[in-house]
């Protein structure tokens, strides 16, 4: 585990899961289908308790203009700036359920901000960054 400082606030625009953990694939489809071929780009999995205790998935892109996810009928979220309790995970689809055991282990750190989020940094295909904001 490390500390790990998102510097500026990011704008994305996400696709929601109808029930977590079973819509996450399809949360993730759908997102895909909304963007252009040949995008660049980190892609975010942003998930937090709901109001009835159920956790509330969201598939998501940064926004390439501002604007572009009403443009796309999406909803938007602010992924906030600053410190993050964070783990690496390379070649995370070996074993799918690191990443929920991962969230666990940030999840029960200390300094956790009490309206934070579990969010997931796709750089790639193969590696995830797993993050929790810290107050």
């Amino acid at each position: 585990m490390e500390t790990y400082s998102i510097d500026k606030e990011i704008s994305v625009f996400f696709v929601q899961a109808a029930t977590f953990p079973e819509d996450i694939g399809g949360a993730w489809q759908k997102l895909h289908s909304l963007l252009p071929a040949g995008r660049t780009g980190p892609l975010y999995g942003i998930s937090n308790p709901g109001p009835n205790r159920n956790i509330i998935y969201r598939a998501a892109a940064a926004e390439s203009f501002p604007g572009e996810g009403s443009q796309k009928g999406c909803e938007t979220f602010l992924i906030k700036k600053g410190p993050y309790i964070s783990e690496f995970l390379p070649d995370w689809k070996k074993d799918e359920t690191v990443i929920g055991k991962t969230f666990q282990k940030l999840l029960h750190q200390p300094g956790i901000h009490p309206q934070g989020y579990c969010l997931e940094i796709y750089e790639n295909e193969n590696d995830v960054r797993c993050l929790v904001l810290l107050e």
